[in-house]
């Protein structure tokens, strides 16, 4: 029997938790929000590369390592999810890399998952993979289906699993489909009786579970208990914590920074100029998102997902006659530079082949060699028939006021910003 006012107490408490996962991960997290689409067409990419034959056989190199570093990217709740997929010679393990059949089976289970828009449907595929029994290849799946259906796969780490056998008394394993499927019957039910405390989105709860697993939260001291030791860890772990939320703030201050650059030197350039949908409500020293931006996106001749994914993109610069897009820009502080990249390319796709728009990634000058590396991998170089460019937030900084001061056109942005060659 769950004994749900202790639980819908733990939950508050959880909440109320200014540094909780709950509070600085699962709400009011562009990063979280936009890596949705990218993994999907990350996910899409793993998929073509099995089919064509051209999926390596190590993790390193892959379209599968793309995928799981903008899953661990995430940070807290998912830090070690890519560590399941490492190829692992002397155990070879997970066996998806030299079988050439059981990596047939794994993209054939995303692909499908994929397509999938029931709930049954992702049921089916993960009974059917479980029953293949591939070796090493468990239910750390489930970070990756977690980013294609929030609202039908709860993510599944060491630490979510510890939560779980805490919170309910249970003794379910990490390792075992069986046991995940269990553990996510007992989540649904929990979450749907507590839906007006946390959300469909599975992540929130699995939030809750994250931090009770690693000690942040305290449930039962008779289960718990807290000796010398094990209180230095939880000091050192809040201590940890702490300082990751502060971090996160001076990023997002950063990002909120460059956004305003980028589009004070839009409008001095005589463009109308637009925010991501999620920033729009943002400013930086008093200057108001709101007062600079268009208040939506301009029609463009794309579907409602493309469409949904280039309104994430940071900054646009349009032609005020024609809504012409010349310009977008995609800051990217500490998130994925892959998401980045796959934001221009469906901005890219959805407009006329007549058009010529100026697509930049805006990074830390410490980026630049991951920039490079990204732009220049073969999956991406080959399949996209655009040119992106790259600015450095130094060079930004500094040349901001002589741009809008001399600048006549968006070809301005050519005297900071640099190519691959």
């Amino acid at each position: 029997m769950i004994d749900y006012t202790r639980i819908e107490s733990i939950i508050q408490d959880y909440k109320n938790d200014p540094e909780s996962v709950y509070n600085t991960w699962f709400i009011n997290n562009d990063a979280r929000l936009k890596a949705f689409g990218a993994i999907r067409r990350g996910v899409q990419e793993v998929v073509a590369d099995i089919k064509s034959g051209v999926f390596p056989a190590d993790f390193k190199g892959s379209s599968l390592e793309v995928v799981l570093t903008a899953i661990t990217e995430q940070k807290q709740v998912f830090i070690g999810a890519a560590h399941a997929f490492y190829w692992k010679p002397k155990l070879r393990i997970p066996d998806i890399y030299e079988n050439d059949q059981n990596k047939i089976i794994f993209g054939q289970f995303l692909e499908l998952c994929l397509n999938a828009t029931r709930e049954e449907q992702i049921i089916k595929e993960i009974l059917r993979l479980s029953d293949c029994n591939i070796k090493g290849l468990g239910p750390a799946a489930a970070n990756i289906l977690y980013f294609i259906h929030p609202t039908i796969a709860a993510p599944s780490n060491t630490a979510m699993v510890r939560g779980f056998n805490l919170l309910f008394g249970e003794k379910k394993k990490l390792g075992s489909w069986d046991s995940y499927l269990e553990m996510r019957d007992t989540i649904l039910q929990v979450n749907g009786h507590c839906r007006n405390m946390l959300s469909n989105d599975l992540g929130a709860i699995s939030g809750l579970l994250f931090d009770i697993g690693v000690g942040k939260i305290v449930i039962d001291e008779n289960i718990q208990i807290v000796i010398e030791e094990e209180h230095k860890k939880r000091e050192r772990l809040l201590k940890k914590r702490h300082q990751e939320v502060q971090l996160q703030i001076e990023e997002e201050n950063l990002h909120t920074k460059i956004q305003y650059l980028l589009l004070k030197i839009g409008k001095s350039l005589g463009y109308d100029i637009i925010a991501a949908s999620n920033d729009r409500t943002k400013s930086y020293k008093d200057n108001n998102f709101t007062f600079l931006s268009l208040p939506k996106l301009p029609e463009l001749d794309a579907d409602k997902d493309v469409r949904k994914t280039i309104d994430l993109i940071d900054v646009i610069w349009f032609r005020k006659e024609t809504n012409e897009i010349v310009c977008a820009f995609e800051v990217e502080k500490s998130t994925s530079i892959f998401s980045g990249i796959l934001r221009m390319a469906d901005l890219a796709l959805a407009l006329p082949g007549s058009l010529k728009t100026m697509l930049y990634l805006v990074a830390p000058d410490h980026r630049e060699r991951e920039i490079i590396a990204q732009l220049k991998r073969p999956s991406i170089a080959a399949n996209m028939e655009i040119e992106i460019s790259y600015i450095l937030f130094s060079e930004l900084c500094e040349h901001c006021n002589s741009i809008c001061k001399l600048g006549d056109d968006y070809r301005i942005m050519d005297k900071v910003a640099r190519r691959i060659e």
